[in-house]
């Protein structure tokens, strides 16, 4: 069983995004329940089987699930999903700990940028320009198609 003091930072973020998701908390709810295949936990779930793959493998990368590939009678390959027994205690001291333990920054799959991320310099060729949204100032080959200005009285 996982705690937050075994895990570092990056494994925290990975969960923490995992979990961030309100289709994978409903997955999550509903493997609770005992372990599904994928065709009939889609219905349960009232999703689409690629979206479920998605949210699947988002947390089975995280460890919170595991899937084991099994024949059916017919000879079909099915495959089961599963909760792992995991158990986070989050406290201000355990956070600290996986901040220290953070890797050089770089963010998971499904982590949001920062808020305070700043847009990437324009290329020089178009620094300092503005592009205004006119007739006038559209190519000549658009202005064709554009109505005509009308006048100020």
């Amino acid at each position: 069983m996982s705690t937050v003091e075994t895990s570092t930072g990056d494994e925290l973020l990975k969960i923490l995004a995992a979990l961030g998701n309100p289709h994978r908390m409903r997955i999550v709810a509903a493997l609770v329940e005992g372990r599904d295949y994928v065709s009939r936990l889609a219905r349960e779930i009232g999703m689409s089987r690629p979206l479920l793959h998605m949210h699947l493998q988002r947390l089975e990368a995280a460890g919170l699930i595991v899937g084991t590939l099994e024949v059916s009678d017919g000879g079909k390959a099915m495959k089961f999903y599963e909760v792992t027994p995991f158990a986070y205690e989050l406290t201000p001291e355990s956070i600290a700990g996986a901040a220290r333990s953070l890797s050089d920054g770089t963010s998971t799959d499904d982590a949001d940028p920062a808020p305070t991320a700043q847009a990437p310099e324009l290329p020089a060729r178009t620094a300092g320009t503005t592009n205004e949204l006119t007739p006038d100032a559209a190519p000549e080959k658009t202005r064709e198609h554009l109505p005509e200005k009308e006048e100020a009285k």
